[in-house]
């Protein structure tokens, strides 16, 4: 789903590389263990490999291998860094990049390369769904023997897997669906954070009284950004039915129906109750960040990526913001929808030698000295997937909360990792719904047929 999100994860000031609001919040499926819940992302293991020792031994001979980035100033930035690292401690290893378009030219440039047998050694591309696209099991280099594998977080691994194999090395860090809010506004009318949808409602409630701020941000001015009422809820529809997503998939559970349906009626329950700015079909993304960091809004649900939005454009108010799940129906089962980073794959055309150099930069993608320059150069949205790499000790509070939920393993795939259909028409649905023009019951119902068009392209069977 969010491909347009993670191109705006690179273009957001710059800082973090996003990708999949414009096309997709489909997913990989999963296997059945592990869908709704994941081990910290921060937990410590044993000491990190460095880039020396990372993988196999650096060939004798030297190899030059060619690396196929997004573009994007923080991700050329990133690649560039981590290259430089990587190679200064294997000198016979030359790695030469090159940079490939977002959204979906990129994407059939990706799919063309790796038709033709023109792909790159390695490259930088999408977890989940798309991955999935591009039948990874037939197209690309199994690596689930390699020893850094067994230190990647488990969602991270579905994300870049299948039942059969194991594909990719992480690119970034995650990031959660949430909401983020202003924690001047909550301190000064004595709110606490809310765990269940009624809680979340009488605070907006108490801040509409107060007159002191918009209670919750909508931007429909950027359309991508409706979306979220649904997607970030989605810990909330697996926390009641485990399965719902392999049952999405085929065709057996559908969004007019509980629990997928809560996400609907609950942004047509905060639009009818009068809840937003007064300017949200026009508003835009960046003036929500400014609404934020200034307090003239309260409430935003958005992905964490937007982090490094406050700490360019608004540093004074980077330690005001902070993020709590999307609350659902029930406290006891309150967590976070997260993303997982993009990863590094390598093509099955690659073999000997410069197959053993690929495989030792992907290992090294997967150590503590690469995490750090991620760290040092991208920044981070959310945990890192990768045992034994932390974040830092002065990130921001929007980073920071998320560790908690990590920690205790309340935290749950997005749809995209978890099942490849995701109607395209959701934004212009959610739009409609919080402008109050269509119903949650009509607007659901309108996703479900959308579904089924998408469905049915793909091919998926019981559709």
């Amino acid at each position: 789903m969010f491909e347009r999100q993670r191109s705006a994860r690179t273009l957001v000031a710059g800082a973090f590389s996003l990708g999949l609001l414009v096309a997709a919040c489909g997913g990989t499926s999963p296997s059945p263990a592990g869908t709704s819940t994941g081990e910290s992302a921060g937990a410590t293991a044993a000491p990190a490999a460095t880039a020396a020792s990372a993988a196999t031994a650096a060939p004798a001979e030297p190899v030059t291998l060619t690396f196929l980035v997004n573009s994007g100033e923080t991700n050329e930035a990133q690649a560039k860094a981590l290259v430089d690292a990587f190679t200064a401690a294997n000198p016979n290893i030359t790695i030469q990049t090159s940079l490939r378009p977002g959204g979906g030219d990129g994407d059939n440039l990706v799919k063309t390369k790796l038709a033709t047998g023109e792909m790159e050694d390695l490259f930088h591309y999408n977890s989940g769904s798309l991955l999935q696209a591009l039948t990874p099991d037939k197209t690309l280099t199994n690596v689930a023997d390699q020893a850094w594998v067994s230190k990647l977080d488990p969602n991270f691994k579905t994300a870049v897997g299948t039942a059969t194999g194991t594909y990719g090395a992480p690119w970034n860090t995650s990031m959660s669906g949430a909401v983020l809010y202003n924690k001047d506004i909550y301190a000064e009318l004595g709110l606490k954070v809310p765990t269940t949808w009624d809680e979340f409602i009488a605070n907006s409630q108490k801040i509409k009284d107060s007159g002191k701020a918009a209670p919750i941000i909508q931007t429909y001015g950027d359309t991508w950004t409706s979306q979220m009422w649904v997607l970030a809820d989605f810990y909330n529809v697996l926390a009641q039915n485990p399965d719902w997503a392999q049952q999405y998939t085929e065709n057996k559970v559908h969004y007019s129906e509980t629990p997928a349906f809560n996400g609907f009626s609950n942004l047509e329950q905060a639009a009818k109750s009068g809840l937003f700015n007064k300017d949200f079909a026009s508003a835009t993304y960046d003036d929500a960040i400014k609404m934020l960091a200034t307090g003239t809004g309260a409430q935003y649900p958005m992905l964490t990526f937007a982090v490094q939005n406050f700490i360019q454009g608004y540093p004074d108010a980077v330690d005001k913001i902070g993020v709590f799940p999307f609350p659902g129906s029930d406290a006891a089962h309150n967590g976070l929808t997260v993303w997982m980073p993009d990863g590094v794959y390598i093509p099955k055309t690659v073999e000997g030698a410069k197959l053993d150099a690929a495989k030792k930069f992907q290992a090294f993608l997967a150590t503590k000295e690469a995490c750090d320059i991620i760290a040092s150069k991208s920044g981070a949205s959310g945990p890192f997937v990768v045992d034994g790499c932390t974040l830092p000790a002065n990130v921001p509070p929007i980073v920071s909360d998320q560790q908690t939920y990590f920690d205790q393993g309340k935290t749950g795939l997005a749809l995209e990792f978890l099942s490849p259909i995701k109607g395209p028409a959701l934004e212009q649905i959610a739009v409609s719904i919080g402008s109050g023009i269509t119903s949650a019951v009509d607007g659901a119902a309108q996703y479900d047929q959308d579904v089924k068009k998408q469905a049915q392209q793909l091919g998926l069977p019981g559709w």
